[in-house]
């Protein structure tokens, strides 16, 4: 169900920190014309940590009206707190969307029994299957292929989304899964070897911007044509570091800003794209064959 190019898509902002809904629709829109497979709302790269829950929930339900049956739709619910997270995935789950995922509990770093009845507390409630969202670098707490593995004996929790990049992660899940658990990248650059490996596809910052060439590429690798998956992957290769010169999301909000698709707003804690790493981001997406509209700084 959960396969190919699924973008983490970004949630754009108005200057006075409102949610910019005619910019969101351009989104929705973009995504189904250039062939993602589904996207996933609110995650890290849509300022989860940012974002009230009556504003998720908003996005979900726009979402689900313009877009349903066209790509997948996946939110997020997860929060560091077991009780806020089973009530925001008994409640998200039941509007229509195709997925819920749940990131691991960040900044409380709880132990491997905690994080399974975590989630399996969460997956009790849910209407649709749920995704685990595993980011070690973000959360300070590894979700490991074991506990996945027990996990995954619940009948909504269906997949994972690993983040760690390591290709001796992925066999490690894959094998100790049960078969047909689906396991997802959650990093662009070795989202190709992954898939070769055995994942499904990608939750992807860089299909935001190039939504076209990621679900090619990840197309190619699904039907074992790593030739040509590699080929599209190339040049992508500047997206997948440059999109991450600074915090994500910030270089893919001003990148999304230099394509007229949103404006450049973010919310604080995070500020906008230093001057000093414009040149690189644009010469990325240049190098991506991008079109850019000239914009004022």
């Amino acid at each position: 169900m959960f396969t190919g190019s699924l973008v983490a898509v970004v949630t754009p902002m108005t200057a006075d920190g409102g949610l910019d809904w005619s910019a969101w629709d351009r989104l929705l829109d973009f995504h189904v014309r250039e062939g993602s497979d589904g996207i996933v709302i609110a995650g890290t790269t849509g300022e989860s940590p940012t974002l009230a829950a009556e504003e998720v929930e908003e996005l979900a339900r726009r979402a689900v009206a313009r877009c349903r049956g066209k790509l997948a739709l996946i939110v997020g619910a997860g929060t560091h707190a077991t009780a806020s997270t089973v009530a925001r995935t008994e409640r998200l789950s039941r509007l229509g969307v195709d997925g819920v995922m749940l990131v691991t509990p960040y900044y409380n770093k709880p132990p491997q029994e905690g994080l399974y009845r975590h989630f399996m507390a969460a997956a009790d409630v849910s209407a649709v299957p749920v995704i685990l969202y595993n980011v070690p670098s973000r959360t300070s707490v590894d979700l490991l292929p074991a506990t996945v593995a027990r996990l995954a004996q619940h009948p909504r929790i269906v997949a994972v989304k690993e983040a760690t990049g390591a290709l001796g992660r992925a066999r490690e899940v894959l094998a100790e899964c049960p078969s047909g658990f689906t396991l997802l990248s959650g990093d662009d650059a070795t989202a190709i070897d992954w898939i070769a490996a055995g994942a499904s596809g990608v939750i992807s910052v860089t299909g935001n911007v190039a939504p076209r060439k990621m679900h090619e590429a990840c197309r190619a690798a699904l039907a074992q044509d790593l030739t040509a998956a590699r080929a599209i992957d190339a040049t992508l290769k500047a997206l997948h570091r440059d999109l991450f010169v600074e915090s994500s999301p910030i270089p893919v909000k001003w990148a999304l800003w230099r394509m007229g698709l949103i404006g450049a707003a973010l919310r604080l804690p995070l500020v906008e794209l230093s001057a000093a790493n414009q040149p690189r981001v644009e010469h990325a997406m240049r190098a991506a064959g991008l079109s850019l509209e000239e914009r004022a700084a």
